[in-house]
Order: C-alpha cells, then sequence, then structure tokens
C-alpha cells in the first residue's frame, strides 16, 4: 500500500463541517463593505519577489526568514504573497485605477508566511483586507474603524474586542525618534533579547513589539513617539481621538503600537483581544501614504487594513458565540428503482426551478427503502417524498413526515408544491 499523503503543516483543510460557517462569515464580512460603498478586488496568490522586497523591505523578518519564494521555469523569482496591500497597490497602477481617482476596495483569499504553527498562526491563514487610496484626513480613518466595529457586533463579539491607536507622526519624525530608541536601547544592549538586537541599528522601531516578559519594563520605560512629534501630527492625532468620542467608540492610546516600515505614517490602529492567550491581535491598519510613491507611482493618501478569517473564527468558538450551522434540507426523495431514480430528478429539477430556495436531496445511490429512510432521517431533512412501484403506475407520490408523527399520505405528482405549502408554515 502506498504511503498516504498528508496536508503540508500549518496548511489546513477547511472541512465540510466548518466550511458553511466560513461562507457565512464571507458574506457579512462582503455585505457590510458594498453597505459602505466599497468595491471587491480578487489579486493574484503570486508576485513577483521584487514587489515584496520593495514594500515590506529585505530586512524584516517576512522577506528574510518568512515568504515562500521559487524561481519559475522561465527564472523569474516568484513569491506566494505573505499580505494583501502590495498586491492591492500593484494592481490598482498597473490599471490605471489611481490616477486622479478615490478607491475604495476590499478583498479576500489566502496568504502565506513560513512560520512555526501555532494555535492562531498558520503558514497558509486566510484575511479580509480593506484598502483606501486617494482620501486624506481623519475622516476615512474613522470611517475604517467603524467598519471594524460594525463587523464585530453583527458576529455578538464586540465586548471581547479592544481598538488600540497610536500615532506614527511623519517620515522625518519617526525618523529622529529612531535615533532617540537607539540611544536608549544601546546602553541596555544585554538585556535585549536575540532578535530586538539584530533589529537595533536596522528596526528599533520593532524592539517595541517584543514579547519578551524579560523586556517589559525596559520597552515600558522608553521614550515615547509621541514627545518627539511636532505639535502639528500631535494635533492630527487629538482630532482623530476626538472623533473615535463622537462616535462612541472606546480606544486605548498604546504609545508602543508601532509598524516597523516607514511607508508607514501617523494613524495605526489594532483591534486585540485578552481571549486568545499570545495570539492577541486579530485586526491590524494603519495609514500608508508613501507606499504607492515606493511602487512608482504618485504620492496618493492610503489607508487600510486587515483581520484574520481563523483567528476570529477561534475568538468565536472560545466566546461560545458560533455562527448558526447549515440548514437541513427540506426535502429527500427515495427512489426505487432505476425508473423512480430519473423520476425523482425530474420531479426534484421542476422544484428547483419554482422553488430556488428550497434544498432538497436525491438519493442517487440506489438501496432499499429501509436504507434510504435511514439516509433521509440522516440528512435532517423534514419530508421523505418517495417513489415507489404503486407511485411510479399512478403518478403519485407518497410523502413521510420524518420530524412529527403524521400519517403518510399519497398525492398526485403535479400537486407537490401546492401540498408541501399548505403543509409546511
Amino acid at each position: 500500500m502506498s504511503e498516504r499523503i498528508q496536508a503540508i503543516r500549518g496548511m489546513n483543510d477547511i472541512l465540510p463541517d466548518t466550511s458553511y460557517a466560513w461562507r457565512q462569515l464571507e458574506s457579512i464580512f462582503a455585505q457590510c463593505l458594498m453597505d459602505y460603498g466599497y468595491q471587491e478586488i480578487r489579486i493574484p496568490l503570486l508576485e513577483n519577489t521584487l514587489l515584496f522586497k520593495r514594500t515590506i523591505g529585505e530586512v524584516t523578518d517576512i522577506v528574510e526568514k518568512e515568504m515562500y519564494t521559487f524561481n519559475d521555469l522561465n527564472g523569474e523569482s516568484l513569491t506566494l504573497r505573505p499580505e494583501g496591500t502590495a498586491g492591492c497597490v500593484r494592481a490598482c497602477l498597473e490599471h490605471g485605477l489611481l490616477h486622479n481617482q478615490q478607491q475604495k476596495l476590499w478583498y479576500c483569499g489566502p496568504m502565506f508566511r513560513h512560520e512555526k504553527p501555532q494555535k492562531g498562526r498558520y503558514r497558509q491563514f486566510y484575511q479580509f483586507g480593506v484598502e483606501a487610496f486617494g482620501i486624506d484626513g481623519i475622516g476615512i480613518e474613522l470611517e475604517l474603524i467603524a467598519i471594524c466595529k460594525r463587523i464585530w457586533d453583527q458576529l455578538g463579539i464586540g465586548d471581547a474586542l479592544q481598538l488600540q491607536i497610536n500615532t506614527l507622526g511623519s517620515l522625518d519624525e519617526r525618523q529622529a525618534y529612531r535615533q532617540v530608541l537607539i540611544d536608549y536601547f544601546k546602553p541596555n544592549f544585554e538585556l535585549l533579547d536575540e532578535d530586538s538586537k539584530r533589529r537595533l541599528d536596522r528596526n528599533p522601531l520593532r524592539i517595541l513589539d517584543s514579547k519578551d516578559p524579560n523586556m517589559k519594563k525596559l520597552i515600558a520605560e522608553a521614550p515615547q513617539l509621541i514627545d518627539v512629534i511636532s505639535k502639528q501630527s500631535r494635533q492630527y492625532f487629538f482630532e482623530l481621538c476626538e472623533g473615535l468620542d463622537k462616535l462612541g467608540l472606546q480606544y486605548q492610546i498604546n504609545p508602543f503600537l508601532v509598524r516597523g516600515l516607514d511607508y508607514y505614517g501617523h494613524t495605526v490602529f489594532e483591534w486585540v483581544t485578552d481571549k486568545l492567550g499570545s495570539q492577541s491581535t486579530v485586526c491590524a491598519g494603519g495609514r500608508f501614504d508613501k507606499l504607492i510613491e515606493q511602487l512608482g507611482g504618485q504620492t496618493t493618501p492610503a489607508i487600510g487594513f486587515a483581520l484574520g478569517i481563523e483567528r476570529l473564527l477561534l475568538l468565536m468558538d472560545t466566546l461560545q458565540k458560533p455562527l448558526s450551522v447549515q440548514p437541513m434540507p427540506l426535502l429527500f426523495f427515495l427512489a426505487m428503482g432505476s425508473n423512480a431514480m430519473v423520476k425523482a430528478l425530474v420531479l426534484a429539477e421542476k422544484l428547483r426551478d419554482q422553488q430556488p430556495h428550497w434544498q432538497l436531496l436525491v438519493n442517487t445511490s440506489g438501496g432499499s427503502f429501509k436504507s434510504q429512510f435511514k439516509k433521509a432521517d440522516k440528512s435532517g431533512a423534514r419530508l421523505a417524498l418517495i417513489l415507489g412501484e404503486d407511485e411510479m403506475l399512478n403518478n403519485t407520490i407518497s410523502i413521510k413526515d420524518l420530524r412529527e408523527v403524521n400519517d403518510q399520505v399519497s398525492i398526485p405528482q403535479h400537486e407537490l408544491i401546492q401540498f408541501i405549502k399548505r403543509y409546511l408554515p
């Protein structure tokens, strides 16, 4: 016997007993974004590796350690997308969507990173992403945060998520802060974890992201960016906070919430929970006004967020707020013999034509009526529709209620729809 081939570690199958919940979540997300006037964009899983080196940066963990990169048959270096923003911007530039236009877009799909798999963190993971281009000011930032809150409330998990916000100021202000951090951490070099030591000179802001408990006190006492940024940048941030207050959105200012990439600036935000252990961030976003210019476009205001589907579903499961289960079929056709089975298929198609929202199943695998009734009962169907020899001879169909104790009845086949409408509330 050949050895069984299993899924790649950290890349999981979504089985039928959970796929309906995924579809519901995707539907809620898509409908909410459409209600706000956002349009869907679908971008490739594979991109030129240079795209991510330019946007994410060659000295980041993602590019250095986590990307799935390979040369194709033409010798071109390709990468499975580790995130969605870069591909979305590339598509907008390639197709001229940003030329004197505003764009409000959303996407959904798998991302890939070669990380150590653990609960809530996978090598193939799924994200919803939202990007808004060409819109400056706090209005669009408030709208994106409000969209997140509306999604949480629709899912029944709003009370379990906390909004954290911060400002990164301008690029010049952040560069000045970068040196302040280097001057602060260097005398404490031996207290840094290995990742932080490596980041000190190249990307010191990322040290503030460290989850090493031994560095908690050192990080808490580090200089804060808001003390370095200009009066103008500080005022912009305060106006955002006032807007959140007026919208009734509770938040916490987290001075150590940062991004290590230069194209981010001003507002950054995350929705976090204390219900999932170390995987606390469910959604992260921020303004990235410099990214489009970095990819060869004109300077364009931009902001977006991404949220992880697996973590959302994990949080909902933890809170015991699952999405509703897949509805049971309404009707189950039982047929004795090939002629009856074909007749059942014909009737089923007529039913689907006239009642497209009725869910019905046809037993196409034969078997005794006893075995077919077992299948019908297991399916969860409400009514069994029976075609045996007598029914075929008389052009009738027998109907048995599988959930309530009622007598089995036989009716003309052409009266089937009317009977079911009368029988079921």
